[in-house]
């Protein structure tokens, strides 16, 4: 891949991984409830998730979703509705540790899981598979490149957002702002599901 081509790569990953989306936020919240150790096993699941998505992209999924208009907006109906569930349990939540008691413990394979209903995630693979591995005669050279260097950045970035929550835990601890962070949290996921609509 030359120079150029990859240097392109890196500045979309960087956009779109660090950006506020469902994945960071979770990531955020998890850890600012449950602590940075609990909060890593959605943070691993995000680049687990996100390599299969790519993978079946590249495969001819992602073809398969754009031609086929019910499948795209069943993909959306799913990931909007999963969205608000967690918004409205997460906003429920006052206390450390409540969010388990409320449900919103996202494991390993849920947060793996969820980037298949994530049209965030969609929309990086799609845009990824078209602008950099299908049609090229290097694509299997093109996919060895990017799926790790993709991973990278799904794992750094929902780290970063996951070490920020965990800092923020004591300070959260104190009276009722571990409830208003929770509600902020919310809000940014029932906007994502809202862009999801439109998107």
């Amino acid at each position: 891949m030359p120079p150029v081509e990859f240097t392109a790569l890196l500045a979309l990953a960087t956009a779109m991984s660090f950006s506020p989306g469902p994945n960071t936020t979770l990531s955020t919240a998890l850890a600012a409830n449950r602590g940075l150790r609990h909060a890593m096993r959605f943070v691993c699941a995000v680049p687990v998730g996100w390599s299969a998505l790519l993978l079946l992209c590249a495969g001819g999924l992602g073809a398969a979703v754009v031609a086929v208009p019910a499948l795209r907006w069943g993909i959306k109906a799913v990931g909007i509705a999963y969205l608000v569930w967690l918004a409205w349990k997460l906003s429920q939540s006052g206390q450390l540790g409540e969010a388990d008691a409320a449900r919103m413990d996202v494991g390993f394979w849920q947060g793996a899981a969820l980037q298949f209903v994530n049209i965030k995630a969609w929309l990086l693979s799609l845009t990824i598979v078209a602008g950099w591995i299908v049609g090229r005669e290097d694509s299997l050279q093109r996919l060895a490149v990017v799926l790790p260097v993709m991973a990278l950045f799904a794992l750094s970035s929902n780290f970063a957002y996951a070490s920020v929550g965990a800092l923020l835990r004591h300070w959260l601890a104190h009276g009722r702002r571990l409830l208003w962070f929770n509600r902020a949290m919310a809000l940014v996921l029932v906007v994502t599901a809202a862009w999801m609509v439109r998107a």
